[in-house]
């Protein structure tokens, strides 16, 4: 009994709810509207696609600096300069000053494996005579990969510009040089006094000598005469005759030059000994040329560099790596998926926007495609890098480190445009695109219309349109829903 009365009771209850409603269900089912169509605004507006996405804030190219000290005479103790962390490395500088010798830096992708001299030649160093242009300093020809002459004077203003003297060269090539440089001196004289015996030789008597002979010709001449005019006997014509020969004999010998066939080949030898002089004179010349030790430069691949963190201590042996550096201007690298990617492309405009809502220029500098890792089956990436600019310093140190959103406009239209939501679009029969615009009348209530467009660019939800029809004009509006 008590169970059929407590359902009795529900029932009852659940029919007089239903039955029950309030004064304010009652007022919304008077005042509601009939359901109709949805509409929004015609707008006049710049539409602009582009791809959006996440990027880390940091300084591009991050390396370690080591310095190759096998050369060095001595322990590869830190010296002098020692950058601090913040600090800028550019080209020409002084990275690091070990065993009071300076560590110069300059642009290159090879590192410094040899100490570079006259008389070699090779890759590195085409890339000297590169990074030596770059700093406006004359190489001599820079398509050349020979280390001459020039290459060694322009080592000699790279050196001056640090404010270091040149490496001097060695003990014993400097001891070389001045020995051939005396031996050359002493070939000189040798043909100098091999030429004026030779000379010597080849003159004729003094002019006297040669006066004296001539007048003892003539002289014999006229004694002949006489002898053979006033009769004198045979026998003393002939002998006369016999001293005018002698006579004129000691005369020619006077007069002509004698043999030098010895006094030749004395300077003939003379000058072989000067050319071998010389030539050894230019080969010690050449090896005393200033050359360039490994331990005395670094290569970065870009320049100017930011010091990270420097491991180098003064008093202390260098070990390893002596500082970290990263390029000094900041570097934003993102990611992209592969139907983005095909959309950019490097030298587009692009902002970036940090934590605090400063939105600031950037370019896309490259987009390259991800490795994925083995096994793995994630969608292909690509990674995005751009080039922010050079912000303030304080600016730049806020940065690094953050992840900032970055928008790359990648296609827009060419001004303000007529749009409309893309909702509002429809396909005819015929493919053609169209708008369902609302059109009011003045004593009836409003309709709407089919009006057909052409569309544009369609970007954020708006799409540009154009129609032939004057209604379709900002203000007026087209359905989205009903």
């Amino acid at each position: 009994m008590l169970a059929a009365v407590a359902l009795l009771s529900l029932v009852a209850g659940v029919a007089v709810a239903r039955l029950i409603v309030s004064p304010a269900d009652l007022a919304a089912r008077a005042t509601a509207p009939e359901a109709g169509p949805i509409l929004a605004p015609v707008e006049e507006r710049v539409i602009e696609n582009r791809v959006t996405a996440r990027a880390d804030v940091g300084f591009a190219d991050a390396v370690d600096v080591t310095i190759d000290t096998s050369g060095l005479s001595g322990p590869a103790v830190v010296t002098g300069h020692v950058p601090e962390a913040g600090a800028e490395i550019t080209a020409g500088g002084v990275a690091l000053e070990v065993a009071g010798r300076p560590v110069l830096a300059l642009p290159g992708a090879l590192p410094a494996y040899r100490t570079l001299r006259a008389g070699l030649s090779g890759p590195d160093v085409l890339q000297l005579k590169a990074a030596l242009a770059g700093l406006g300093i004359d190489a001599g020809d820079t398509t050349s990969s020979g280390y001459d002459a020039s290459t060694a004077a322009a080592v000699d203003e790279l050196y001056r510009r640090a404010g270091y003297a040149p490496p001097p060269p060695s003990p014993e090539v400097d001891a070389t040089l001045r020995s051939a440089r005396a031996a050359e001196r002493a070939a000189e004289a040798a043909v100098g006094q091999a030429r004026a015996a030779l000379a010597r030789a080849a003159s004729p008597a003094p002019a006297a000598q040669q006066l004296e002979a001539e007048n003892a010709v003539r002289e014999a001449q006229r004694s002949l005469d006489a002898a053979a005019a006033s009769g004198e006997p045979q026998i003393a014509v002939d002998r006369l005759r016999d001293e005018l020969a002698l006579a004129v004999a000691r005369r020619d010998a006077a007069t002509t030059p004698g043999d030098t066939g010895a006094e030749s080949s004395a300077v003939d030898s003379a000058l072989e000994q000067l050319a071998d002089a010389q030539r050894d004179r230019a080969e010690a010349e050449t090896d005393a040329l200033t050359a360039l030790p490994a331990a005395e430069i670094v290569y970065l691949p870009t320049l100017p560099r930011r010091v990270d963190s420097v491991q180098a201590v003064r008093g202390e042996i260098v070990k390893g790596s002596t500082m970290s550096v990263s390029g000094a201007a900041l570097d934003l690298v993102g990611t992209l998926t592969e139907q983005d990617a095909a959309l950019v492309k490097p030298g587009m405009a692009a902002s970036y926007t940090a934590a605090d809502g400063t939105e600031r220029p950037a370019t896309v500098t490259s987009i390259t495609s991800k490795k994925p890792a083995e096994g793995s089956k994630a969608a292909k990436s690509y990674e995005l890098r751009l080039d922010p600019g050079t912000p303030d310093p304080d600016v730049a140190e806020r940065l690094r480190g953050s992840n900032v959103r970055v928008d790359v406009p990648v296609e827009a239209t060419s001004g303000a445009v007529l749009a409309v939501p893309v909702a509002a679009l429809s396909a005819g029969p015929g493919g053609e695109s169209r708008v369902e615009l609302a059109v009011e009348h003045p004593d009836a209530p409003p309709t709407t219309e089919l009006v057909t467009v052409t569309t544009g660019l369609a970007a954020g939800g708006y799409a540009e349109v154009r129609s032939d029809d004057a209604r379709l004009k900002v203000g007026a509006k087209v359905v989205v829903g009903r």
